[in-house]
């Protein structure tokens, strides 16, 4: 499967130094489905495709790793939190860590959430001032021209 980052990115990109984990828990599946959801409809279906061939490198890694990392660490996030075993579900717990509770996981979702939509936006803003270098960028199909929740809000354009 293509995907803007690996999973070693997601690991180097989204979560912090003393957050060890192995890059075998994030499947490219779940890059995928980051992506398909929050990068293809800012940057359209023809400008993703050519990213996903090569095409403009510095872009991919200066303007989409952040955002395509944090997006799928929100999306990998839940599956973190609770283990599936035989036992069933089950939250990890030990002697020196207690699971996180509701309310700390929903701030963090929504921590890694907004982070994620400003660095999109930055990526946004800097296609449409460079139009002419992505010529497979069409503003039309670009969700961030028709519709925004920037401060909780809801911005219909």
């Amino acid at each position: 499967m293509n995907t803007l980052v690996t999973p070693l990115q997601v690991l180097k990109l989204a979560f912090g130094e003393g957050e060890y984990l192995p890059p075998e828990i994030i499947a490219e599946a779940d890059i995928a489905g980051a992506e398909q959801r929050h990068i293809v409809p800012v940057v359209g279906r023809a400008l993703y495709e050519k990213l996903l061939a090569g095409s403009y490198p510095d872009f991919r890694t200066e303007y989409l790793a952040s955002p395509a990392a944090l997006f799928t660490r929100a999306v990998l996030q839940p599956r973190l939190d609770v283990r599936t075993g035989q036992c069933g579900t089950t939250a990890p717990k030990s002697a020196y860590a207690q699971p996180a509770g509701d309310t700390a996981r929903r701030h963090l979702r929504r921590a890694l959430l907004a982070q994620a939509r400003m660095l999109l936006h930055r990526a946004a803003e800097h296609l449409r001032a460079h139009r002419d270098e992505f010529p497979e960028y069409d503003p039309e199909n670009d969700i961030f021209n028709r519709c925004t929740t920037d401060g909780g809000f809801v911005q219909i354009r």
